[in-house]
């Protein structure tokens, strides 16, 4: 691969992300337009299902970081296949994805844990303003602002969207559907059942936080009982892997000489195979928790 050509395959992914830019920026102008000039009334923004991601794991980089690491993946791209070798180029061009979502998917779920964690004190803090005279929806923004991380980050959506003119109840609504946790959810429709019939909103908060620790009670001591076959599952899982390494690591010719051999080569490859499948099954028992 000569140089021009890699020079223009640079220059059209700086051109990609420049329009996403762009494209980016008009559609901000256009939302604030229609709150300054008031032309209609507001609603959910939309997601794309990567942004969603990046939302709920909570990565938040600057552009210019994201084009410079889509940079240097594409220039790693370029050099494998200037070098040849299809293993290095599956490898270089599938595993930074791999691994960019198994990252997001562990964030995610740290982080709504710990969102959860904090509810109680959150709600707590709702009912002092709504006992101090305040209404529901000042004491959710009140709550927002002065809860900690990453909760209060994560409502930063949600108190804009109040901010600009959206219904409480939809933007406790799109809360709860963006992170998908049962508490979130029941917390949206509890606001939702007071914006529109009324009722006493510090019960319903003091029996949802009642709720919420009840559950986080029972979870420690499920996760207390279950701890056995968690690390019963890890070893017999890991086990296959480290004797797999350790071969390779002491004595690699063996290994070599049954992958030239095609009986050799099916028997690995049916024992990857069935390493993949038992650690899936492990992992699902290990959800089923």
């Amino acid at each position: 691969m000569n140089l021009p050509l890699l020079l223009c395959l640079v220059l059209l992914g700086a051109a990609v992300v420049m329009l996403r830019r762009s494209l980016h920026e008009q559609r901000s102008e256009q939302v604030m337009q229609q709150v300054v000039h008031g032309r209609s009334a507001p609603q959910r923004v939309a997601l794309g299902r990567l942004q969603r991601e990046l939302l709920r794991s909570g990565i938040d980089l600057p552009l210019g970081v994201w084009a410079l690491i889509g940079t240097l993946w594409l220039l790693a791209v370029l050099l494998v296949i200037a070098l040849g070798g299809w293993v290095a180029l599956l490898l270089v061009t599938l595993l930074p994805l791999v691994l960019l979502r198994l990252y997001m998917s562990l964030q995610y779920k740290r982080r709504v844990q710990r969102m959860v964690s904090q509810m109680p004190q959150f709600l707590d803090s709702v009912v002092r303003s709504l006992k101090s005279g305040r209404t529901l929806g000042d004491g959710m923004l009140l709550a927002m602002d002065t809860c900690p991380e990453p909760l209060r980050g994560s409502l930063t959506r949600t108190r804009n969207s109040i901010q600009r003119g959206l219904p409480l109840a939809e933007a406790m609504a799109d809360f709860a559907d963006l992170y998908e946790r049962e508490e979130f959810q029941i917390l949206a429709l509890g606001v939702a059942v007071n914006q529109r019939y009324g009722g006493n909103a510090s019960e319903l908060l003091d029996n949802l936080i009642t709720m919420i620790r009840d559950w986080e009670r029972a979870a420690r001591k499920l996760r207390a009982m279950t701890g056995e076959t968690r690390i019963s599952a890890v070893v017999l899982g890991g086990m296959p892997v480290a004797i797999g390494g350790y071969i390779m690591l002491s004595n690699p010719q063996m290994l070599m000489n049954m992958w030239e051999q095609s009986g050799g080569k099916m028997v690995l490859l049916l024992a990857l195979g069935f390493q993949v499948v038992g650690v899936y099954l492990l992992w699902r028992m290990l959800r089923s928790l």
